[in-house]
């Protein structure tokens, strides 16, 4: 239960705790880490029932508010789901430790050698919601990356994140590193938020990770530098030389294989010269699997039984069996819907016409642009993070599923033998 009355001094001291735990991980070795984060996905096993029965307090609670299926499904971990967070931990493990990594150097004509090197961002805070499998994928991507971490998982999730949090101070500190690097400010609710947007003394970086709302309060509410992540109204556009087979397993792949996931698809349009041919087996798949066809007019003449699209739904990210689908007279007339609706995340084409692919690929502004596979593929795990911070659709420092290198900045470092500037 949040305690927004508790002494704001305690926020504080958790959030300079956390400052200093950075620096002793800023220090420690990838075989430190390493150890922490193998400890963590040890514990995550060992707790698996606790921590399915604290969800199952979030989700009794969830329906009791009314969350929504997308929602509830997000915040629901069994313990396959916790298995699997384990196994990400453990792909964690493998990867490449950044810290400490040349990304370029040179010797200047006066002898200095510089070299610029990643070095972690220092304290990382992220908000988000009813998400608690993001607990375990930002700490542990933080963690092994050199930096520590202060998460506001939201009321939805909170106990579950309660007993995450639990999981990763305990295995930090069985290994000999600060438990002080995971902080939480759950227990403060909204008044907890707020002070984490604002505490640029100690916070280096805010990720925000959940609804559009979400991260637009935090965008134009944070004093921290945000890297801002974003809602997915994901397009698919099925143009005139589509195969017929593509476009119906790639259409069913995006949109109901997880539905209430940022890459899900949620609007489909359709070239004129391909709407009768492949219209029909495509909304029959979607039907088939309890998809509600939200159509325009030209959709409608063709399977009449769908429902009319408004104005709102080409602009609404559904996370549920809803989709928008409409026809397009051209290439460029699908080019401009997809700018005027898009949420730069994810947009894909299907085609067997080489220019009208490489014009997608081209013209259309998004963190990952596809031709001829599912949108699905946008995700950190695909992409070969093991796991991933969330998806930047912004174009500073990130952009795209962020993984340990978006975790880093870098430094100059030169080394000199008493050289002086002439």
């Amino acid at each position: 239960m949040a305690i927004p009355d508790l002494d704001p001094d305690v926020l504080d001291e958790r959030l300079a705790a956390a400052k200093t735990a950075s620096l002793r991980l800023a220090r420690a070795s990838t075989a430190e880490k390493d150890a922490a984060l193998a400890e963590v996905a040890g514990i995550l096993r060992e707790r698996a029932a606790d921590i399915v029965a604290a969800n199952a307090l979030d989700l009794a609670a969830g329906r009791e508010e009314g969350l929504s299926t997308g929602l509830l499904d997000r915040l629901a971990l069994d313990v396959r789901r916790v298995n699997a967070l384990a196994d990400a931990v453990l792909e964690v493990i493998a990867l490449t430790d950044p810290i400490g990594e040349t990304v370029s150097g040179r010797s200047l004509p006066s002898g200095v050698r510089i070299d610029q090197v990643r070095v972690p961002l220092g304290v990382v805070g992220a908000i988000y919601e009813a998400r608690p499998n993001v607990t375990i994928d930002i700490a542990v991507l933080a963690l092994k990356s050199g930096n520590a971490v202060v998460l506001r998982g939201g009321s939805a999730a909170e106990q579950t994140n309660a007993v995450l949090v639990e999981v990763l101070r305990a295995a930090l500190e069985r290994t000999g590193l600060p438990g002080d690097a995971v902080q939480t400010v759950d227990d403060f609710g909204r008044v907890g938020a707020r002070h984490l947007m604002q505490a640029r003394e100690y916070v280096d970086v805010l990720i925000p990770r959940g609804s559009a709302g979400l991260i637009r309060a935090v965008v134009d509410e944070a004093r921290v530098p945000v890297i801002e992540t974003g809602a997915g109204v994901v397009h698919m556009f099925l143009d005139e030389s589509a195969p017929e087979s593509w476009a119906v397993e790639l259409v069913h792949n995006a949109k109901v294989q997880r539905p209430s996931v940022c890459n899900a698809l949620e609007t489909l349009l359709v070239h004129r010269d391909a709407a009768e041919r492949l219209l029909p087996a495509v909304i029959d798949r979607l039907e088939a699997s309890g998809v509600t066809v939200h159509a325009d007019e030209r959709v409608r003449a063709i399977r009449p039984e769908t429902v009319p699209v408004t104005d709102d739904d080409w602009a609404t990210e559904h996370m549920s069996l809803d989709l928008s689908v409409g026809v397009v007279d051209s290439l460029d007339d699908a080019l401009a819907h997809i700018r005027r609706y898009s949420t730069k995340h994810t947009e894909a084409i299907v085609t067997n016409d080489l220019g009208n692919a490489e014009r997608f690929l081209n013209e259309v502004d998004a963190a990952a642009v596809m031709v001829n596979a599912s949108t699905r593929f946008t995700d950190g795990a695909e992409f070969g993070f093991g796991a991933e911070v969330g998806i930047s659709t912004q174009k500073l420092h990130a952009r795209g599923p962020m993984g340990l290198p978006q975790l880093t900045s870098t430094k100059w470092i030169v080394r000199g033998a008493g050289h002086v500037r002439a």
